[in-house]
C-alpha cells in the first residue's frame, strides 16, 4: 500500500506540472494587457511598459512559463543571482548555482498587491463551510432517498424519487441558484428571513466582522441538489445490484432480519460507487462553485477566481487553479486509500 501511495503522489506531481504549463501558457497568450487594466486606459505608454517589464510580461512565452514554474516549485536549481528575495526558504551554493527548498511562491495580485496565498487562504474557509453543508445534504438525503427507492422498486415511491432526482441533476446549479435567490431571498424574504446575496462574514453597523450563518442556506441548497440527485440514483442502482448477490440471499436464508441484512451486508458493499461520486463532488465544491458563489455574492474561492478572470489578474487566476488542482489530487488519493479500508475485496497494488 505504501508503494501505491507514493506512486499516486508521483502522478499527482506530474499532473500539477502539466496543469501549470498548459494553463499558464493559455493565460499568458491572451491578448489582454493586465498592466493596462491595472493603470487604466489613460496611463502613458512609458509607465505601462515599465510595469510590464517589472512583472516579466515583456518576456517571451516560454520564459514567462519557466519563471512561473520556478516560483511555484518547492525545489529549485537556478543561478545564485536568480534566487529571489521573495522566496521563503534556504539554499546551498554549488559554484554559481543555488540548490534550495522553499515555499511555493504564488506571487502577488496585480490589482490589490496582496499575496495570492493570503487571498486564497482568506477565501477558502468560506468555500469549505459551504461545501461541507452541501455535501452533508447529499450524504444524508441522497443515501436515504436511494435506500427508500431501492426497497420500493417499481412502486410510485420509486418512480417519484427517480423523477425528482433526474430533474435535480438536469437543472444547472446556477439556474437553481437564481431561482432560489429570487423566490426565497427576494419574494419570500419576509417569511424566510434569508438574503438574496451575502457572504459568511459581513460587517455590522459598527464595522466589525460577524458570522451570518443563514447566508449558507441558499447557496448550500443550490450546490447540493445535483450531488443529492447523483447519490440517490447511484445508491439505488448499487443497492439493487448488491441485493441480488448470492451472499445476500444466503444471509436471508440463515434467518437474518431484513434490517440486519441491509445494515450488515448490503449497505457496506453498495457504498463504493457512492463514495466515488461524493469524493468527486466534494472536490468540485471545494474547488469553488464559481457561478453559485458569484450569484449569491458569497466570497469564497470561486468568487475570487471569477473576479480575477474579469480583471485579468493573472497571479490570482493561476494560484486559484493550482490550489484547486491540488485539492482534486489530494482528495482522490485519500478516497483510493479509503477504498481498501471499506472493501476488503479491493487490493491496492502498483
Amino acid at each position: 500500500m505504501l508503494s501505491y501511495f507514493f506512486n499516486r503522489i508521483g502522478y499527482g506531481v506530474l499532473v500539477l506540472f502539466l496543469v501549470t504549463i498548459i494553463v499558464s501558457s493559455i493565460v499568458y497568450l491572451s491578448p489582454v494587457d493586465p498592466t493596462r487594466l491595472t493603470f487604466g486606459q489613460r496611463m502613458d505608454e512609458q509607465t505601462v511598459e515599465l510595469k510590464r517589464k517589472q512583472l516579466g510580461l515583456d518576456l517571451p512565452l516560454h520564459l514567462q512559463v519557466i519563471k512561473y514554474l520556478a516560483d511555484v516549485s518547492p525545489v529549485l536549481i537556478c543561478r545564485k543571482d536568480n534566487w529571489s528575495e521573495e522566496y521563503e526558504g534556504s539554499y546551498i551554493t554549488i559554484g554559481s548555482l543555488a540548490l534550495g527548498i522553499k515555499k511555493p511562491h504564488l506571487r502577488s495580485s496585480y490589482q490589490s498587491g496582496r499575496s495570492v496565498i493570503d487571498i486564497i487562504l482568506e477565501a477558502f474557509p468560506n468555500t469549505l463551510y459551504l461545501s461541507l453543508v452541501a455535501i452533508g445534504l447529499a450524504i444524508v438525503l441522497g443515501i436515504l432517498l436511494g435506500i427508500i427507492a431501492a426497497l420500493n422498486k417499481g412502486t410510485w415511491i420509486d418512480n417519484s424519487v427517480l423523477f425528482v432526482s433526474t430533474l435535480g441533476y438536469s437543472v444547472p446549479s446556477y439556474v437553481t441558484a437564481i431561482v432560489l435567490g429570487v423566490v426565497f431571498g427576494y419574494y419570500m424574504r419576509d417569511i424566510t428571513g434569508l438574503n438574496i446575496q451575502g457572504s459568511l462574514y459581513e460587517l455590522n453597523d459598527l464595522g466589525d466582522d460577524i458570522v451570518v450563518w443563514k447566508n449558507l442556506i441558499l447557496p448550500a441548497i443550490a450546490l447540493g441538489i445535483r450531488p443529492i440527485a447523483i447519490v440517490t440514483q447511484l445508491m439505488r442502482s448499487s443497492m439493487l445490484e448488491v441485493m441480488d448477490e448470492k451472499f445476500v440471499l444466503a444471509a436471508r436464508a440463515k434467518g437474518l432480519s431484513r434490517i440486519g441484512v441491509i445494515k450488515s451486508h448490503i449497505l457496506r458493499n453498495a457504498l463504493n460507487p457512492v463514495i466515488t461520486a461524493l469524493s468527486g463532488w466534494f472536490a468540485a465544491l471545494l474547488a469553488g462553485a464559481f457561478f453559485v458563489e458569484f450569484i449569491f455574492n458569497f466570497k469564497g474561492l470561486g468568487f475570487i477566481t471569477v473576479n480575477a478572470l474579469l480583471n485579468y489578474d493573472i497571479p490570482v487566476v493561476l494560484g486559484a487553479l493550482l490550489f484547486t488542482s491540488s485539492l482534486f489530487i489530494v482528495i482522490n488519493i485519500a478516497v483510493d486509500m479509503l477504498y481498501g479500508l471499506l472493501d476488503p475485496r479491493i487490493k491496492l497494488t502498483d
